[in-house]
């Protein structure tokens, strides 16, 4: 009776499909799993078809990416309506903006010394999403770098590194108001996790709510316990809904592989009912 509601495939940066990684979440003995890509809802039809021929409960959400200031904010959003005009335009000018931003990072990385071609990197994404970790993926095939996590360095392509290049600018606020207008029920990833920044405070917190935020990713791969102990007594003290998930893109023995995160089915049914 467990769930993991943060989960990525191939339609964002994850490298398993969304039909293996249902796949994958049945035979590691989950109930339910949420399918989060990153800006893009492009994986769900995939999986939900997934899920009722190998009987798992698959919700449907989204991961969005916002900035506050220059502070990098998750937000998840389950049960969009993936017919949401709003939502899909804002998700096309996203998707527009990364190719943009990868042809500027590849240029930049070239300009460096490290020659890539941004045709691989295209191949390695295989869809229309491209992001950093494609970037990495090539810096690695090329013998740049030893391991992935050093391409998200100063040194390649770090939040304020060397080939860095900023990313599409949307508000929490703004992500928060996009996932209420297509029915999402919006909720605040890895609060204890940043790319950059200290973790959120219950004074950020707490704005958010007031923007229209409904619960907290409480149970996360990278959240320590006293963390989750935090998170979760604001989520209680402000009747906020908890969810949890491992945050997996795919990578056996990874400290966000699936079945690090083993969240209880209530807080699935939770979630169920205020959709409802």
């Amino acid at each position: 009776m467990y769930a993991d509601l943060h989960l990525h495939t191939t339609a964002s940066d994850g490298i398993l499909t969304p039909k293996q990684v249902v796949l994958n979440a049945k035979e590691k003995g989950f109930m339910a799993i949420a399918i989060t890509d990153h800006d893009t809802t492009a994986g769900l039809a995939e999986a939900l078809i997934a899920g009722d021929k190998y009987k798992i409960e698959v919700i449907p959400g989204i991961e969005l990416s916002t900035l506050d200031g220059d502070c990098e904010i998750h937000l998840l959003g389950y049960y969009p309506n993936v017919d949401n005009i709003e939502l899909q335009q804002m998700l096309k000018k996203m998707i527009v903006a990364r190719k943009d931003r990868a042809v500027k990072m590849v240029k930049k990385l070239n300009d460096l010394g490290y020659h890539l071609l941004l045709d691989r990197v295209k191949e390695i994404a295989g869809s229309e999403f491209i992001g950093r970790p494609h970037i990495a993926l090539a810096l690695l095939e090329k013998g740049y770098i030893d391991n992935i996590s050093e391409a998200f360095s100063d040194e390649f392509i770090g939040r304020g590194g060397r080939a860095y290049v900023e990313r599409f600018k949307l508000t929490p606020s703004e992500g928060i108001a996009i996932l209420l207008q297509a029915q999402a029920i919006p909720v605040l990833a890895h609060p204890g996790f940043l790319s950059k920044g200290p973790p959120l405070m219950e004074d950020v917190i707490m704005a958010l709510v007031d923007s229209g935020l409904r619960g907290l990713e409480v149970f996360y791969s990278k959240h320590t316990s006293e963390q989750v102990e935090y998170y979760k007594k604001i989520a209680e003290d402000n009747n906020l809904l908890i969810t949890g998930g491992s945050d997996c893109h795919g990578q056996n023995g990874a400290i966000n592989s699936i079945g690090s995160i083993k969240l209880p089915y209530e807080y699935v049914e939770k979630l169920k009912m205020e959709f409802e």
